[in-house]
């Protein structure tokens, strides 16, 4: 997909999910419609959720997808490094990240983006895999910041 039509998806789903958002405050239900969206526009996302940090673990929270790993282990791959880093972490090939969790075998890249509080403290985080190399860019970390500032 090319740049102008990825942003333009990308602010449709965004003025989509400003509007369907604001009907509740609880953060699961926003977690789920968020998923739900993103997950059935965007074609090359695999397998689209958020993991919450709870207790100092990383759960599964709402998905999209096959079955997913429940509890990722500590400090281990990449949406451990988001939260650890404090930063979206882009994965061309998840085969050549060091500690890769690989839940899916079918996974080849992977985008993860860290969900933070007003006081800018990480609450979870959305990860979102695709079946295809080199499947997100900096468009794709700039525009899943903006949408999970949403929540």
């Amino acid at each position: 997909m090319d740049a102008d039509k990825k942003r333009g998806r990308y602010q449709r789903i965004r003025e989509q999910l400003t509007e369907v958002l604001n009907v509740t405050e609880d953060p699961i239900a926003k977690m789920a419609t968020m998923v739900g969206l993103l997950h059935h526009k965007m074609d090359y996302f695999f397998w689209t959720g958020f993991y919450r940090l709870v207790e100092r673990q990383l759960l599964l929270g709402p998905y999209q997808g096959l079955l997913a790993c429940q509890n990722l282990p500590k400090d281990q791959g990449v949406c451990w490094a988001a939260v650890n880093r404090k930063e979206t972490m882009v994965v061309p090939n998840v085969h050549e990240f060091k500690g890769h969790i690989a839940c899916d075998a079918r996974v080849k890249s992977e985008i993860v983006v860290p969900c933070k509080n007003k006081k800018g403290e990480i609450y979870a985080v959305l990860d979102v895999d695709s079946d295809k190399l080199n499947s997100f860019d900096e468009i794709d970390a700039e525009e899943l910041e903006k949408i999970v500032a949403l929540l």
